[in-house]
C-alpha cells in the first residue's frame, strides 16, 4: 500500500522530493528538487528553492525567496529569514568544476533576513544571525553575531531572548538558567 501524501504542497509550487515530512506546507513557486529530504511540520515560503542533497530537519521555517543549495543542512527548529543567502563554492567560476562546501544549521538556530552564509561554517545550536550580517566563520552556540562581516555581540537564550551575563551565569525571564565556561556558555539541565 502506497502511502498518501500528508502534506500540503500549494498548486503553483514545483515538489520532486519523495521525502517530504507530515504536516509540511510548501508555498507558491517554492521548488523542491529530486533527492532533497524535508522534514515534519516544516513550513517552506513562496519563491524558495531547494537542490538535490540539501536536509531540512523537523519544524524548520524557510521563509520567502531562500535557496538552498547542495551542502546544506538545516537541523531541526531552524528558522531562516526571508531572502537570506547560502553559498555552496568558495570559488566560483563559470564552466568550472567546483567543490561544495557543507554549511550545518544546528537545532534551533536562527538566520536573519537578508543574510549571507558562506560556505562551509556550522552555526551553533540556538544561535542567532542578525538581519543583513555577513557570515564567513562558525558561530558558537547561543552566540548572537551580526554586522559585515558579523561578529560576536552576545549570548541568546533558546526562547530567543538576550542574555545578560552576571558572574559568568545568566537565568532568562523564561526560567532557562545558563553558565559561562571558557567563553561558550552552556545551559543548566
Amino acid at each position: 500500500m502506497v502511502k498518501k501524501n500528508r502534506y500540503y504542497k500549494h498548486p503553483n509550487a514545483i515538489v520532486e522530493s519523495r521525502n517530504i515530512g507530515d504536516k509540511t506546507r510548501i508555498w507558491a513557486f517554492s521548488h523542491i528538487c529530486k533527492g532533497v529530504y524535508v522534514g515534519k511540520d516544516c513550513n517552506i515560503g513562496e519563491h524558495s528553492y531547494v537542490e538535490s542533497g540539501v536536509k531540512i530537519g523537523n519544524k524548520v521555517t524557510i521563509k520567502n525567496g531562500v535557496s538552498l543549495w547542495e551542502g546544506v543542512i538545516v537541523e531541526d527548529e531552524v528558522f531562516i529569514g526571508p531572502n537570506a543567502v547560502f553559498t555552496n563554492d568558495l570559488l566560483p567560476r563559470s564552466k568550472k568544476p567546483y567543490k561544495i562546501g557543507k554549511t550545518i544549521l544546528k537545532k534551533g538556530s536562527t538566520i536573519g533576513a537578508n543574510s549571507t552564509i558562506i560556505c562551509g561554517v556550522i552555526i551553533g545550536n540556538y544561535a542567532m544571525v542578525g538581519a543583513g550580517a555577513i557570515v564567513t566563520k562558525n558561530v558558537s552556540d547561543y552566540e548572537l553575531v551580526y554586522g559585515v562581516p558579523a561578529v560576536f555581540k552576545g549570548y541568546v537564550c533558546e526562547c530567543g531572548k538576550e542574555l545578560k551575563i552576571t558572574r559568568k551565569q545568566s537565568t532568562c525571564n523564561c526560567g532557562l538558567k545558563y553558565f559561562l565556561r571558557n567563553n561558550k556558555i552552556i545551559k543548566q539541565l
